[in-house]
């Protein structure tokens, strides 16, 4: 009784539970990139991203006063750390709790907050937690206070300055046009070409079919990176260089080998009645190609259209080669890395944000065309 057809599986619980973690784990990477691009910078470089509610023990520095009051044979400075221009840069919120300070940057918490730190010389410094401080000096300062390093608590800060950085650098407009003005076509270029292709490797009868088809597969496995500087020569020899023309060509080459295996296999299991009564019928094969073969094969297109769009869009390496560097041609994968980055690699909170910014439109197009990935391949065409 246990193969009852239609009776459920006692392992469905599994299953359910095994694609919830599944979901989880692709969701954890892309949770951190959103709460960090929110997060301020000094903090993203001090706790991770699941600490981003609770405080975050920073490092800073500043000087106290230099106006000092005479108390015998030293002078006295006091007021409090927080009142420094250079200290308040690294807490624009307000600071916490001073946990240590120090005179020096190579040991900036040398003391423990509250304790009195001799300085030599008959001269002393205390930091206290709250960021009162006093300085004993047996010689007038002058116009220069001490310098102060300490570690304090800093309260969760969030903020927008990540986006507006990212949106209003100069020419992200432009660069934003580039981007669709590099995708669109070359998403749409391959896709013509490889459903004709697919079609007569799929459907129709000639001398070397097998071979290539062969050739095909034999394609898929070429690294793209060996052919980036043959390409860009030949590009130059032929007059179109580093241009527009040029990387949609790039990305067409790059792009027909999976599409042209992904629809020829699609095409080839597509029911052969409905092909052989075209025929019968007079239909040529540019008929059943318009009129049958891509209807049924819509699924099978966007699916390659969406793949194809988020490689195009998110492409940096092709885009550095066979563009020209000019900010006038930049697409916003280099824009981001070139200008916005630079050699700040490590900028967390930039790279966070624009990561969000560039998959807003491959967002659109995926949940614009995702129905089709799920439609019914062939329904409608049998009865």
């Amino acid at each position: 009784m246990d193969n009852i057809v239609g009776k459920k599986s006692g392992l469905t619980w599994a299953v359910n539970i095994t694609v919830l973690l599944l979901v989880i784990l692709w969701l954890i990477p892309t949770v951190g990139l959103l709460v960090s691009s929110f997060r301020d910078r000094d903090q993203i470089s001090e706790s991770g991203w699941w600490r981003a509610p609770f405080p975050v023990e920073l490092t800073a520095r500043g000087r106290t006063s230099a106006e000092a009051a005479a108390d015998g044979d030293v002078f006295v400075v006091t007021g409090n750390i927080y009142d420094d221009p250079e200290a308040q840069s690294f807490f624009p919120s307000g600071g916490g709790d001073v946990v240590a300070f120090g005179t020096r940057g190579v040991n900036p918490t040398e003391f423990e907050a509250g304790a009195t730190a001799d300085l030599g010389d008959g001269e002393s410094l205390t930091v206290n937690g709250d960021g009162t401080y006093r300085w004993v000096t047996p010689e007038d300062p002058g116009d220069r206070g001490q310098r102060v390093y300490f570690a304090a608590e800093s309260p969760p800060q969030f903020t927008t300055a990540n986006y507006e950085q990212v949106l209003t650098a100069d020419n992200m407009d432009r660069a934003f046009i580039n981007t669709l003005t590099v995708s669109i076509p070359a998403t749409v270029i391959p896709i013509l070409i490889a459903a004709f292709a697919a079609y007569a490797l799929a459907w129709m009868e000639f001398p070397g079919r097998g071979l290539l088809i062969a050739a095909v597969v034999g394609l898929l496995v070429v690294p793209l990176q060996i052919g980036l500087v043959p390409l860009l020569r030949l590009h130059q020899n032929i007059g179109i260089g580093q241009s527009f023309l040029g990387i949609w060509l790039a990305h067409t080459g790059y792009g027909l080998p999976l599409a042209v295996y992904l629809l020829r296999n699609y095409m080839v299991g597509l029911p052969k009645d409905i092909i052989e009564s075209a025929r019968v019928d007079g239909a040529t094969d540019f008929q059943v190609f318009m009129r049958i073969i891509l209807p049924l094969s819509f699924p099978a297109l966007a699916a390659f259209a969406i793949f194809q769009f988020l490689w195009t869009w998110n492409d940096l390496l092709v885009a550095k080669v066979f563009l020209p560097s000019d900010d006038y041609s930049k697409v916003m994968t280099v824009k981001i890395a070139d200008d916005l980055l630079g050699s700040r690699g490590g900028d967390w909170g930039i790279l966070a944000t624009a990561a969000f910014v560039s998959i807003a439109v491959p967002l659109v197009v995926f949940f614009a065309m995702q129905k089709y990935l799920v439609r019914g391949l062939l329904a409608g065409s049998v009865k």
